[in-house]
């Protein structure tokens, strides 16, 4: 695959990947009861709480759970209701139902359980017009105490994950970009190494111009001169009566099987002391 091709891929690659990461987390926000303040995290259905939040009266659920239709109407002083429903007997988007059946604003899902994390609610979102958000048990034990039932005493702030969550996304997209570049970048680069390295690899000699070159049958003592070699500088072997050996220009002998493949594949010169073959520089 090409450096210019490898790059969408990388790209589309990092969107995903953040995408399904921005769509699996819960998303932080606050609930605050006067000066109490507790994160919460949104519902995956319905609507979100957007902007500057929403403030209204808060009052706690009859029965607790709201598994069942909702007593007690919100009152008609003409501002935002929220409710406060337990968790458990029922799923959360039946809990939702039923406060939005009620009359109620906004909905306030706390756990029955003491968590470290707070569940993400899923459900399905037809038909659901108000928000709702999940909080842990401690956090409901306090709204449930302190809440009065007075206007704008209970306020949702806005989601996390339309400001900080967002510039995390960006943030982790943008890093994925510049790795992407750079190892595209050092890809590109890489090829070209190689292929400089290939164009300039060193020249060979053709196969029946390595056969012209004199070769002789090794017999001890050698009987080439004084420049004769007792072991062959390719393959380290000592050289065996009947062996044959190629004469270079430079005086130099290896067995045939060494020296051959050595000038038609890698090099034009001679192993020892470097003197090319053909030109005898």
């Amino acid at each position: 695959m090409s450096p210019r091709r490898r790059l969408p891929v990388f790209l589309l690659a990092a969107l995903a990947v953040a995408c399904a990461c921005a769509a699996a987390r819960p998303c932080a926000a606050l609930v605050r009861l006067g000066a109490a303040s507790f994160v919460d995290a949104p519902a995956r259905f319905g609507p979100r709480v957007t902007g500057d939040g929403i403030c209204g009266s808060l009052r706690a659920a009859e029965p607790a759970d709201a598994c069942a239709p909702v007593r007690g109407a919100p009152g008609g002083s003409g501002g935002m209701a929220f409710v406060l429903i337990a968790r458990g007997n029922c799923s959360f988007e039946g809990k939702v139902r039923a406060a939005q059946r009620a009359g109620f604003d906004a909905a306030l899902v706390h756990d029955d359980e003491d968590k470290a994390s707070l569940y993400s609610m899923v459900g399905d979102p037809e038909g659901i017009h108000i928000p709702a958000v999940f909080v842990s048990k401690m956090a409901g034990e306090t709204l449930k105490k302190f809440a009065r039932g007075e206007d704008g005493e209970c306020c949702i702030n806005s989601s996390m994950d339309e400001t900080a969550g967002t510039v995390l996304v960006m943030s982790f997209i943008s890093l994925v970009v510049i790795i992407s570049v750079v190892a595209s970048f050092l890809f590109a680069r890489n090829c070209r190494l190689l292929r400089h390295g290939v164009d300039n690899r060193p020249p060979y000699i053709k196969k029946h111009v390595v056969e012209k070159l004199p070769s002789v049958v090794y017999k001890a003592p050698c009987s080439s001169g004084n420049n004769c070699e007792e072991a062959c500088a390719i393959c380290l072997e000592d050289y065996d009566n009947g062996d044959m050996l190629r004469l270079l220009p430079c005086k130099h002998e290896f067995h045939v099987e060494c020296i051959d493949p050595w000038l038609t594949q890698w090099g034009t010169f001679c192993p020892v002391c470097k003197l090319e073959v053909l030109t005898g520089e």
